[in-house]
This record gives C-alpha cells, structure tokens and sequence, in this order.
C-alpha cells in the first residue's frame, strides 16, 4: 500500500469520528454508559469478523495479548475524557484541546520511535500548531466549560500515547485484533459501574458501535502500518476542523473568525502532509 493511500484511510477514519461530537450531544446518555454499550456492538461485530477462518490465524498467543490490554486501558483514559469535553463543553472546545496530541507526538517520536524529525515536517507541524492556537484565542471559559475543557486536555494527552503505542504494536497485530482485544479491557473495566440500559439510545449505540468504534479504528490502525506517527498526527489537525464544520450545520454553534482562520492553517497542513515524500 502507498503512503497517499493509507492517509486516504486515516483522513477518511478521522472524518468519521469527527461527528461523533454530535451523536454524543443527541444522545443524551451518561458517558460511561455511551461507551459501555457502543464497545460491546463493536464487540459482536469484530467477533463475527474475528471468526472468519481468514482472520482466526490473526489472533496471537496469549502471552502476547499484554500489549492491545495495554492499548485498552490507555484507550479507555481517552475515550472517556473525550466524550466528557463533548458533553460539558461546546464541540469546538472538545476537539481543539484533544488535538494538543500531535505537539506531544512531535516530541515523544524520536524517544520512543526513532523516527526523524525533517524540516519540512517541522515546518508542517509549526503551521498546524500555529492554526490551533489561533482557534484557542476563541475558546469560551463560561461557567461549566472549565471541566469540559481540562477533560479535552487530559484526552490530547493520552491520545498521544496511544499514536505511540500504536506505531510500535501495529507491525505485530493485525489491527482488528487491536481494536477487539483493546475493547474487551474497556468492557470489563466499566461494567462494574454500569447498571442500566436506555432502550432510547439503541440506534446510538449502533451508529458509534459499528461506525466510530469498528470502522473507522479499522481504518486508522490500517493507515498507521505505512504513515509515521508525527505525520498521523498532523492529519488529525483535520477532524477540529471538519466536527467544527458539522457542528454548525447540526448544531448551530457558529465559531468566531479566530476559529476560521486557524482551520484554514490547519487544512494547509494537512495538504503539505499528504504532499510530502
């Protein structure tokens, strides 16, 4: 596969989970419930797919299994995080302090990747962080955002660390044993504070089990086998700007021109991205 395919698959898998601001919003349900419900979907789903004679030799020995648990106590940190900022703060807050991750990648690559820093890419993520900070100018510190907005903090934080976990797992699993076996940690680990289930919020749990949490992780674990971390992450400056476009259209919340013109930083780095050799 070519690199400008498999960002095709990260860009497509981060446009996915750019709407998902607005399904958490409609649901109306409790967060830890969201994700409980959503991960046992892409639970049936990836089993079905998992046992498939093509897919049953992907499953690796136990003694191997450590690594996507690992994957999943992390993923948990930040799905849950994540989800709170979209619920206690507006969209664009949410995902603006989520994408403090790829500065944090920047950094931790050449630690724990080895990976080069060139000078175009610096250059690439100076644009893109300069885009983001011109968004930040526009936040909205009312009363009952700040919660929100240091729970979009923390999700950046630990999205960073799964980009790296990821990059150095993803030669060695097959992704959708990645995402199964990272789901069944999140699973056992909110069910014992679970105790309900809204039937309102079936077709929810439906939408975010097969299209947030099965597609388009399949999608991105995919893409991060040919693209290097800090270039994955650059991409993922795209999803503020496309949950921010959805926002309003779904939403209503129409963002300031700081907004705006930090968006449009963004999309330029996201092109020079995919331009780079």
């Amino acid at each position: 596969m070519t690199q400008a395919m498999a960002s095709l698959y990260i860009l497509l898998a981060i446009f996915l989970w750019s709407s998902l601001g607005i399904v958490i919003r409609l649901s109306g349900v409790a967060v830890h419930i969201l994700i409980f419900y959503s991960v046992i979907v892409a639970l049936i789903v990836q089993g079905i797919i998992l046992s498939h004679k093509n897919y049953r030799k992907e499953i690796p020995e136990i003694k191997r299994l450590k690594y996507p648990m690992i994957l999943g106590v992390i993923g948990l940190f930040n799905t849950f995080t994540f989800y709170y900022a979209y619920k206690y703060t507006s969209i664009a807050n949410a995902v603006l302090t989520h994408y403090t991750a790829p500065v944090i990648v920047a950094f931790l690559a050449p630690v724990f990747l080895k990976e080069k820093i060139t000078k175009r890419l610096i250059i690439i993520i100076i644009i893109a962080s300069a885009g983001l900070w011109i968004m930040l100018n526009g936040f909205s510190f009312k009363e009952g955002h700040t919660a929100g907005i240091i729970a979009g903090i923390i999700s950046g934080f630990t999205y960073a660390a799964i980009i790296i976990v990821i990059r150095i797992y993803s030669q060695d699993f097959h992704p959708l044993v990645l995402a199964f076996f990272s789901n069944i940690v999140i699973i056992l680990l909110l069910a014992p504070f679970v105790r309900e289930f809204p039937f309102n919020a079936l077709g929810t749990f439906l939408v975010m089990g097969i299209v947030h949490s099965t597609i388009a992780p399949l999608l991105y674990f995919k893409g991060l086998k040919y693209v290097t971390a800090n270039k994955t992450a650059v991409l993922g400056y795209l999803e503020p700007v496309s949950a921010i476009i959805l926002s309003m259209i779904f939403m209503r919340e129409i963002p300031g021109s700081s907004s705006i013109i930090g968006g449009m930083l963004i999309i330029a780095s996201g092109y020079l991205t995919l331009k780079s050799k």
